[in-house]
């Protein structure tokens, strides 16, 4: 069990000690919990390619008095041809290796954006720990092994050969220079600097001058739900934080039991995120409206059966990311998602900074006329979910989060119910084991969702009445295929409670 960890004066969460501490650091410097969440990520933008990177895409909401969303997910290139694709016989996006999948990373456009609006230090001394990291190096994750050997083979991979075991030292001198271009000239240094040129060269017509001098960082209306007393909050379209939202909307309507190790309990969230998403290809894309109306909510909570597994129609036509969260003295909470997609991401790697490129563009269509159909200038339906709780009168409860592709959604509908309908603490509600849909990739779970097998961490006691519901399911290790949520509460006396996800393995919640 992840123990609670308390602090009166501000804390970040995160899946390394390392970044953590640079986000604290910022707070005792005087930053914001924006300048805390930026170090915080640049430092894993240096430590957990495997999660995260500048050749990644950004979501975050900030509480500061009211809510606000940022949107830093990049574009298709000018030269995205969905047609190309579909007359070299594919009927999906590439998952790996094609560089066709990578959209414009919107990670430093994220990081600019949220430092220009709310961050109090100058940018250099935010980005000042990562770039010690990168240039003198940073002991190898045991989560970073499973595909470093495989990135190393890579052409510009070259910066994980020595990433042989836990706590091998790893330096990344391209990363500290492109870090160092972004903290003197801001968002121009990295896309048009050495990377935006490595990335053209790469690209080879995908993308165009044009496509990376346009800014990839939107401020855009968050999505908002009352539930269990509460209102939760997450990112608009393109990212898929509706569905959190419409299953909790959901949920908040059904008859939970007193006792959340009861399999009815998991049944009834189960169907809640299945009557909530499995439409989602079809209706995801950067233009959907009207996601969250009152009539829907009640539609879908009538199609859950208590008593059984519901039949959906599908629709007509191992993820890794990182979340982190900060809050600081004044008050202000950040929620900060940031991912590659796959583990690496697509392990196209530009080669001048040896940046390892992000596969976001997978969720695009290449149906022909779908909305979101691969095209030049589009944002890819997202998976990214970052949430924020306020109270009724407006204050901050919560900032929360979790890696974990197609299931992000699902865990987080457990974590907050824990922490709203049950009252648990942050560590308890964050360590317990989950249950998630399951897929082949992580990012297929909607393809067909009456095939979904319901699988279960180690530690449930669900197994038997799912079956007996009529749910497939299917057991498997505690672990980080269950995600890493982090969630920082903030009590009514202004004390704050947090926890790290223990799947993390070196997460951490400090405090100060």
């Amino acid at each position: 069990m992840q123990n609670t960890r308390y602090a009166r004066s501000g804390m970040v969460c995160s899946v390394d000690h390392l970044a953590s501490s640079a986000g604290i650091t910022m707070l005792d410097r005087g930053g914001s919990a924006a300048d805390a969440a930026i170090a915080a990520n640049a430092v894993l933008a240096v430590t957990a390619p495997h999660m995260c990177g500048l050749g990644g895409d950004l979501f975050a909401l900030v509480h500061d008095g009211q809510v606000a969303a940022l949107n830093a997910s990049g574009r298709a290139g000018s030269g995205a041809d969905a047609a190309r694709l579909r007359a070299e016989g594919h009927t999906r996006m590439p998952h790996l290796h094609d560089i066709r999948s990578v959209p414009v990373p919107g990670c430093a456009d994220g990081w600019t954006a949220l430092h220009g609006r709310y961050g109090r230090l100058p940018l250099a001394d935010v980005l000042a720990p990562a770039i010690r990291l990168a240039e003198g190096g940073f002991p190898a994750s045991p989560l970073m092994l499973a595909g470093a050997g495989a990135a190393a083979q890579r052409p510009g991979g070259g910066d994980f050969a020595a990433a042989g075991a836990a706590g091998d030292l790893v330096t990344r001198p391209g990363v500290a220079r492109a870090l160092k271009a972004i903290a003197a000239t801001g968002r121009d240094g990295f896309y048009l600097g050495e990377f935006g040129q490595g990335l053209l060269e790469t690209g080879a017509g995908e993308y165009l001058e044009a496509d990376l001098a346009r800014v990839n960082a939107d401020w855009v209306e968050p999505l908002r739900v009352r539930a269990f007393g509460h209102d939760v909050w997450s990112a608009p379209p393109n990212s898929q934080g509706y569905l959190l939202l419409l299953a909790l909307g959901i949920a908040d309507g059904l008859d939970l039991p007193v006792d959340p190790g009861r399999s009815a309990w998991a049944h009834l969230l189960t169907e809640a995120a299945r009557v909530a998403g499995h439409d989602r290809l079809a209706v995801l894309h950067e233009d959907a409206k009207d996601l969250l109306g009152e009539h829907e909510i009640a539609r879908r909570r009538a199609l859950v059966n208590p008593s059984a597994r519901v039949k959906l129609a599908a629709p007509a036509a191992d993820g890794d990311t990182t979340y982190l969260c900060a809050v600081d003295e004044q008050g202000m909470g950040v929620s900060l998602i940031q991912s590659n997609a796959a583990g690496f991401g697509s392990m196209v790697f530009e080669p001048r900074t040896g940046i390892n490129l992000h596969n976001r563009g997978i969720g695009f269509s290449l149906t022909p006329g779908h909305p979101a159909e691969y095209a030049p200038g589009r944002r890819p339906p997202h998976t990214l979910t970052p949430a924020v709780i306020t109270r009724p009168d407006g204050s901050l409860r919560s900032v929360v989060g979790t890696m974990g592709g197609d299931a992000q959604p699902q865990i987080l509908l457990q974590v907050i119910t824990r922490l709203l309908r049950y009252g648990q603490a942050p560590g308890e509600a964050v360590s317990a084991p989950r249950w998630k849909l399951g897929g082949a990739t992580g990012f297929d779970t909607w393809d067909a969702p009456d095939e979904s097998v319901v699988e279960m961490e180690e530690g449930t006691r669900w197994h038997d009445g799912l079956e007996a519901l009529g749910h497939p399911v299917a057991h498997r290790p505690y672990g980080a295929g269950f995600g890493h949520a982090h969630l920082i509460d903030v009590r009514q006396d202004g004390t704050l409670a947090g926890a790290a996800d223990p799947r993390s393995l070196i997460g951490a919640a400090i405090g100060r």
